[in-house]
This record gives C-alpha cells, sequence and structure tokens, in this order.
C-alpha cells in the first residue's frame, strides 16, 4: 500500500493523540474562554488563564501559571502574585500597586498601564499601536495568499492542453 493513501488515517490518528494527551495534561485549575471574561477574586488560585475575544480580571488572587488574552484586556488589581508570564496581543493590559509577576510581561498591539511599584521578574515587552498585528499577522497571510495564487496559476497552465501551431 502506498503511503499516500495513508496520509489521512495518519493525520487523524495524530490529531487524536494530541487531542487525548493535551486533555490528560491539563491543569484542572486552568480556564480557557471564549468570548467571556474570567474574572479571578480575592482570595482565589487558579492555573492558568486563556481568554480568546474576552478579557482578564484578577482582584487580589494567585495565579499559578500564564495568562494569555487574545482580543481582549488583562487588569490586575493587588495584592496579586502571578506565577507565570502575562500576554495580550491585540489587548491592553493594567497592572496596579501590590502585583507580582514571576514571568515576563507582554503587550502586542495595545497598551501597558503598569504602576512602577509592580515587581516583575521577567522581561517587560510593549509593543503598542495596531501596526504590530498587521505585521505579525497580515504580513505572513498576504505572502501564504500570493503563494496560493502562483500555485493555482502554475497547476492550471499545466493542465492546458497544447495547441498546434497553424500552418
Amino acid at each position: 500500500m502506498r503511503i499516500c493513501h495513508r496520509i489521512p488515517q495518519l493525520i487523524a490518528a495524530s490529531i487524536f493523540v494530541f487531542a487525548v494527551s493535551g486533555t490528560a495534561l491539563a491543569n484542572s485549575s486552568s480556564i480557557t474562554q471564549t468570548g467571556r471574561d474570567i474574572v479571578v477574586g480575592e482570595g482565589q488560585s487558579t492555573g492558568d488563564l486563556t481568554c480568546f475575544g474576552c478579557s482578564v480580571k484578577i482582584r487580589g488572587a494567585s495565579v499559578n501559571g500564564d495568562i494569555t488574552v487574545f482580543a481582549g484586556s488583562i487588569s490586575v488589581e493587588g495584592p496579586a502574585q502571578i506565577s507565570g508570564d502575562v500576554t495580550a496581543i491585540a489587548g491592553d493590559v493594567r497592572v496596579a500597586q501590590g502585583v507580582s509577576i514571576s514571568g515576563d510581561l507582554t503587550t502586542i498591539g495595545g497598551q501597558l498601564r503598569r504602576d512602577p511599584q509592580t515587581q516583575v521578574a521577567g522581561d517587560v515587552t510593549s509593543m503598542s499601536g495596531r501596526g504590530w498585528l498587521l505585521l505579525i499577522f497580515a504580513v505572513p497571510f498576504v505572502v501564504f495568499a500570493l503563494f496560493v495564487v502562483f500555485l493555482v496559476w502554475l497547476v492550471q497552465r499545466l493542465r492546458r492542453p497544447a495547441v498546434p501551431a497553424h500552418a
């Protein structure tokens, strides 16, 4: 049997293995939301927080992991302890006094408002402005689209029947 016929089966098996292993290894206190804000109140403790199209609000809580937000904002009020990284892509980050972050603090395509008393053990990176989003996401998409257009043109050119020359 040729390997070409087995590619769909291999892809399906790989997706299944990754899904099962990711579920088994996931921290039970981790939270992932789409379109609905995550709020962790005072005295609470949680694992990784991931939010797509929503915001994360931490009010005096402990986060034992990373906070990652796409197209939303992150607001952390003290006293709060975050043992991982804080990352916002296409969103703002506001960190108040009395907050301690053990990892990196990164914003891409948003504003970073940080109290000078905030403790950040890792690097602080702020690429404010929406131009970064264009550079990071749109440019590779356009290059990929041009590549697909080239492939379609090439396949169509190769499939054209040869036309005999007229005398």
